[in-house]
């Protein structure tokens, strides 16, 4: 098991002439980062109180204001924005596209305004178009968490009116699958690799050649417990519960995204005082036993679904930095394959990345 950290083969002197702009809107934060090639110029995450965001009625409604701050804090940090080479926001709710880097564009604006679910990640694309426009510069999206590349036989369900939908952490699950190709000198589309991210929500993909032929709906519906999602449900059960008088629609939902998981259970999303407090906690040891047998049991299912065939099995995200939890997978799924351990994330370097390969003519621009 190898427990790898960042190796960024970009060539960083030729780097040095682009200046790229990514944005992260998240449900309470804005997360942004200047890039000077691969050098962070200015990192900032800015925090959204609850009454700041009360002001609003929805979350597009927010786009203005998140966009002022963001201009206000570069302005802060003395950084000009004219010398932007590109930016590039985290990609939202859209219909199911192909990876890769998109330029925003008004039908694309337009879905994220009129998306059946807002979220805040629907903000990214606005805002850096935006502020794009602004500096005269492209505005870009990468890997937005509705990339779907998966067999039609993975998206047949028992129920006819019900297709499996995938939306998964496609940004890091891409962008550390890419960098261990990098790192073994191979090409990513020459590679089987089994994917797991493991942060809030977990999700597994199947990385075969290039392509995520099979992965989750790791929202609100399927895969393992997460710390704050229930993942995959006994559904005769759940119906009981729907239907039972109880609980709101609001309230079931709530169930399953947000304070399902670990919260459901312990109260908690803190994964390193969980795994100390296991140590000496029978009621903890056990959902955490189960925590763990859950994320295993889904990656066996996934190599299942690659015949075997696997190069490498990378775990990534928050928990990846607990050596328990990878310990106590690893002792599961260790036979599989080999297994490489990238703790954390970082989503506005993969961004950055994405809008670099674009830059360079490494990577083709898509078109929503």
């Amino acid at each position: 098991m190898n427990r790898q950290q960042p190796n960024l083969s970009f060539d960083q002197e030729a780097l040095a002439r682009y200046n790229v702009l990514a944005i992260n809107t998240g449900s309470t934060s804005t997360k942004i980062a200047v890039y000077n090639g691969l050098t962070p110029v200015v990192e900032m995450s800015i925090a959204h109180s609850t009454e700041e965001l009360s002001q609003f009625k929805s979350v597009p409604e927010q786009y203005e204001w998140r966009k002022d701050v963001i201009l206000k804090v570069l302005g802060d940090k003395g950084f000009d924005i004219d010398t932007l080479s590109a930016v590039i926001g985290r990609g939202g709710l859209l219909r199911p596209i192909e990876s890769g880097v998109y330029e925003v564009s008004d039908r694309m604006i337009d879905d994220l305004r009129n998306a059946n679910v807002q979220h805040a990640s629907n903000l990214g694309a606005m805002i850096a178009s935006e502020i794009a426009a602004l500096c005269h510069v492209k505005a870009y999206i990468a890997d937005p968490i509705v990339v779907d590349e998966r067999d039609e036989v993975a998206k047949i369900t028992g129920i006819k009116q019900i297709r499996r939908r995938s939306i998964f952490h496609a940004l890091n699950q891409k962008a550390v699958a890419k960098r261990y190709a990098k790192e073994v000198g191979k090409k990513y589309e020459d590679l089987n690799l089994l994917v797991c991210h493991m942060g809030g929500g977990i999700s597994v993909g199947a990385h075969v050649k290039g392509s995520v032929i099979d992965t989750e709906n790791a929202l609100d519906g399927e895969g393992p417990f997460s710390p704050e999602r229930a993942g995959s449900l006994p559904s005769g059960d759940l119906v009981r519960l729907c239907f039972s008088g109880k609980y709101t629609e609001a309230e079931i939902k709530k169930m399953i995204t947000g304070q399902g998981g670990l919260v459901a259970y312990v109260n908690s999303t803190d994964m390193k005082q969980l795994l100390i407090d296991a140590e000496t906690d029978p009621k903890i040891a056990e959902v955490m036993d189960a925590f763990h047998y859950q994320i295993a049991k889904e990656i066996g299912a996934m190599a299942a679904v690659m015949c075997g065939q696997i190069d490498q099995i990378i775990l990534t995200g928050g928990v990846a930095y607990g050596r328990e939890s990878v310990e106590a997978i690893t002792k599961h799924v260790g036979w599989i394959a080999p297994i490489t351990v990238y703790p954390g994330e970082d989503e506005l370097l993969a961004l950055t990345q994405g809008a670099l390969r674009v830059l360079k003519g490494e990577e083709k621009l898509m078109e929503y």
